[in-house]
């Protein structure tokens, strides 16, 4: 009961959820049917000792069995952001939000999303980086400061806060 209680929840929207059920279906129904056939393939093939493509299908077998039990985990403990019922008054998981970078006096968008669905280069960040950290509870007109791993800080003004649908 211990570790149970110790277990951190994947904080995920709707979208990111639909995302992973998805990955895992085709995993589970097409990635794995295709191994097998490869494995099947490079059985024929003769002596396993010395056949490269048996061991190659063999570890894309182990990538694959391994992404699927890590999604599993992922899904198991998911708790899932309801994102049109998200606040707009304070910058929460499930929120877009506008900031003024004050440093480099400019305008930046965010997607305040779950760890497991942050991807900085299409603008979702994890609520637990440093960045959302900062940002999370944050409200219209306030300024926060983000502790950077190395040390510096950023400082960012709340422009808007909007439902991230």
């Amino acid at each position: 009961m211990a570790e149970e209680a110790r277990v951190r929840k994947n904080i995920l929207t709707y979208a990111g959820l639909k995302k992973l059920e998805d990955e895992l279906m085709d995993l589970k129904v097409n990635k794995r049917k295709e191994i097998s056939k490869k494995i099947g393939e490079a059985r024929e093939q003769g002596d396993l000792s010395e056949n490269a493509e048996y061991d190659a299908a063999k570890d894309e077998q182990r990538d694959i069995e391994a992404r699927i039990e890590e999604i599993e985990q992922i899904l198991k403990h998911a708790e899932v952001v309801v994102e049109d019922e998200a606040s707009t008054t304070s910058v929460n998981v499930g929120c877009k939000v506008k900031v003024l970078d004050i440093e480099y006096d400019e305008e930046l968008e965010f997607a305040i999303v779950g760890s497991t669905e942050a991807n900085s280069l299409s603008g979702k960040i994890s609520n637990e980086s440093p960045v959302g950290k900062a940002l999370i509870g944050g409200t219209e007109g306030q300024t926060v400061t983000a502790v950077l791993p190395d040390g510096t800080e950023e400082k960012y003004k709340v422009l808007s806060i909007s439902r991230n649908i």
